[in-house]
């Protein structure tokens, strides 16, 4: 896995540079951006739901891990096992994402900056929608008296 990590940045880093294609400086917005990007997709590929398929050949089901997101442990051995954990595991796989979006930002910034706008609003939602529901069950209880 580390193999394949640190090859696919090697052949990304040759393409930035034969195309000319690393900036003086990256910016703060896109910085923020990337880095709210990488937290929304590395959430998407390691917990949600949705996605719980395509871990389903590393991972056993252990139950719900919070709204709309799943407990899964690692399964098998050998590669099996390394990507079960690399696709379990935000923390981990959000080097991965981090990189592949920082080379989307080089390579072709207008795409990468349009994915990184969605994932940031879905994130914003998902934090208003936790509020919301949170204002909700307070509103329900009694509003805490």
């Amino acid at each position: 896995m580390v193999g394949t990590y640190g090859l696919s940045t090697v052949v990304l880093g040759w393409l930035v540079r034969r195309r000319g294609a690393l900036p003086e400086r990256v910016s703060a917005a896109d910085v923020a951006t990337l880095g709210i990007a990488t937290h929304k997709l590395s959430r998407l590929i390691t917990k949600d739901a949705v996605t719980s398929v395509a871990r389903m050949p590393f991972t056993t089901f252990e139950g719900p891990s919070g709204d709309g997101e799943l407990h899964e442990e690692v399964r098998g051995q050998g590669v099996r096992h390394a990507v079960g954990e690399l696709i379990s595991c935000p923390f981990c796989i959000a080097v991965w994402v981090a990189t592949g979006l920082a080379f989307g930002l080089l390579l072709a910034p207008r795409a990468t900056r349009v994915v990184g706008a969605v994932l940031t609003a879905v994130t914003a939602s998902d934090y208003l929608q936790l509020a919301y529901a949170t204002l909700q069950r307070v509103a329900t209880d009694g509003g805490g008296s």
